[in-house]
C-alpha cells in the first residue's frame, strides 16, 4: 500500500500544474517531439524541460531520443493508478450516502 500511494502522489504531483496537464493533454493525441510540445508554450526550452523531467519521473510520459530529437509519448497504463484511486473513493463514498440513506429512512419511519 506504500508503494501505491508513492506512485500515486507522484502522479497527482506531476498532474497539479496546469502546464504538465496540457501536455499531458497534447500526448494524448499521439507522440511529439520536445520542441514541438514546448513551441505551444510562453517559456524557455529548460524551463519547459523540468516540466517534462517531472512528468517522465511520475511515469506519465516516456521520452526517447532519436539523434537530435526527443521524443515524448504518454504512458496510458500509468493512469489506471488515478482510476483505480477514484474508484475506491467513489465506492467509499458510495457506501457512506447508502448508509446516510438507511439512517434518514429508519429516522422517517420511527417518527409518529
Amino acid at each position: 500500500m506504500a508503494q501505491y500511494s508513492v506512485e500515486l502522489d507522484g502522479v497527482f504531483v506531476a498532474l497539479a500544474d496546469p502546464t504538465r496537464r496540457d501536455v499531458i493533454r497534447r500526448l494524448g493525441r499521439g507522440p511529439k517531439s520536445v520542441g514541438d510540445l514546448a513551441r505551444e508554450f510562453p517559456m524557455t526550452l529548460p524551463s519547459f524541460m523540468k516540466h517534462v523531467r517531472t512528468l517522465e519521473a511520475s511515469g506519465l510520459i516516456r521520452t526517447a531520443k532519436s539523434g537530435r530529437v526527443r521524443t515524448c509519448e504518454l504512458r496510458r497504463d500509468r493512469l489506471a493508478v488515478i482510476d483505480d484511486w477514484l474508484a475506491e473513493q467513489h465506492r467509499i463514498w458510495e457506501e457512506r450516502t447508502d448508509r446516510l440513506e438507511r439512517l434518514v429512512t429508519e429516522l422517517k419511519e420511527q417518527q409518529p
